[in-house]
């Protein structure tokens, strides 16, 4: 018998190819006076911290709002067009939990990792994130990840219903670092604003910096649809 704790294989998923304007998007040049955007996130004092500084499983540290009303609502309209939908929205759960919608999220080097997940399918349709430092390097953009199966098969890269989160989907929450594999990679640049559908597997690709001002900067956003 063995000593160590057996954990079920995890179920393979569907697959798709990411293909840009249909499963993402990227809008550069997202917002105006995005400089101006970015110094009031540095000035920022109510942040809430996450690992390593607490228990948190999330990296780094967080405040909301990221964008004051009139630069969201610009954000959603660019996003509404080119979703080609009427209306989006900020779901919460019938318990009252919800994502954390116009957050700014800072992670340095040393605090975050390459973390493949999807959001919450009861929760968000769509999700995005803002790049807020122009001086982060491309390959710390954001990753879309695919199946690696034990038997080195590649399998699929999105939940879907009756499935609402990944552990769901892929009947398992205790998989191996090698279970994913990078699909596709979208570059970090400044002021870009990259849309996807939640229920793709994705991370960031590379966390940046140690000084404060230096760290990979993003605002984040979900919707639904």
């Amino acid at each position: 018998m063995s000593l160590y704790a057996q954990h079920p294989p995890m179920r393979q998923l569907p697959y798709r190819k990411p293909t840009e304007g249909r499963d993402y998007w990227v809008l550069d040049e997202a917002l105006p006076g995005i400089d101006a955007v970015r110094a009031r996130c540095l000035a920022k004092t109510d942040w809430t911290y996450g690992y390593p500084t607490t228990g948190e499983s999330w990296p780094g540290m967080r405040s909301v709002p990221a964008l004051e009303a009139g630069e969201l609502a610009f954000i959603e309209d660019k996003v509404r067009a080119a979703l080609g939908v009427k209306r989006l929205w900020v779901e919460r759960a019938a318990a009252g939990a919800r994502l954390d919608h116009n957050c700014v999220q800072v992670v340095g080097l040393a605090e975050g990792a390459v973390k493949p997940h999807t959001d919450s399918l009861e929760l968000a349709r769509y999700a995005a994130v803002l790049y807020l430092n122009p001086a982060v390097p491309e390959r710390c953009g954001t990753s879309f990840f695919r199946q690696r199966m034990a038997d080195g098969r590649l399998g699929g890269n999105m939940v879907s219903p009756p499935y609402r989160t990944l552990v769901d989907a892929l009947g398992t929450r205790f998989v191996p670092p090698s279970a994913f594999i990078e699909d596709l990679r979208v570059a970090h640049r400044y002021n870009r604003l990259l849309v996807y559908k939640a229920n793709l597997i994705h991370s960031a690709s590379a966390y940046w910096g140690q000084d404060f001002a230096e760290r990979r900067m993003t605002a984040v956003f979900f919707w639904m649809a």
